[in-house]
C-alpha cells in the first residue's frame, strides 16, 4: 500500500466530517422554525456514513479505503406542537408545530464532528511529518 492512501482515508474523512457539521448547522439554523401543520415543519437531516473497503465501492481511479456519504435522512420523529391561537402561522385549532430538532444533541453531534475532523487532520499532519523524517534518513 502507498503511503499517499494514508491522506485519501484522512481526506475522505474529513468531507464527511463536513457534510456532518453541515448538516447539523443547518438543523441547528432552523431549530427555532415553526410551521402551521406536521408536514410543513422542517426535520432534522443526519447523514449516514458507509465504509468502503480497499478495491470496493470506489471508482477505478480510487482504489483505497474511504469514507462516503451514503445519504442525508431526514428524522422521523414528530413535530412538537405548542397552542399559541395568535400566532399567524397556528393551524385552525390555534396550535404551531417546532421542529424535532434536539439542541442539545446537536451540539453533542457538532463537537464530536469537529473533533474527528481534527483527528484526520492530525492524521494528515503525523503521515506528513513521518515522510518528511523519512527522506532525511540518508542525510
Amino acid at each position: 500500500m502507498s503511503s499517499f492512501k494514508t491522506f485519501d482515508i484522512a481526506g475522505s474523512g474529513m468531507s464527511a466530517q463536513s457534510v456532518r457539521l453541515n448538516a447539523t448547522a443547518s438543523n441547528l439554523a432552523n431549530a427555532d422554525s415553526i410551521g402551521n401543520s406536521p408536514a410543513s415543519v422542517y426535520k432534522a437531516r443526519h447523514p449516514v456514513f458507509e465504509a468502503v473497503r480497499a478495491g470496493l465501492g470506489l471508482s477505478k481511479d480510487q482504489s483505497g479505503a474511504a469514507v462516503k456519504v451514503q445519504n442525508i435522512v431526514e428524522s422521523n420523529a414528530p413535530p412538537s406542537s405548542r397552542y399559541e391561537p395568535g400566532n399567524p402561522l397556528a393551524d385552525a385549532n390555534g396550535y404551531v408545530y417546532a421542529p424535532n430538532v434536539n439542541v442539545v444533541e446537536e451540539m453533542v453531534d457538532m463537537i464530536s464532528a469537529s473533533r474527528a475532523y481534527q483527528n484526520n487532520v492530525e492524521v494528515m499532519n503525523t503521515s506528513k511529518e513521518m515522510m518528511l523524517a523519512t527522506l532525511r534518513l540518508g542525510q
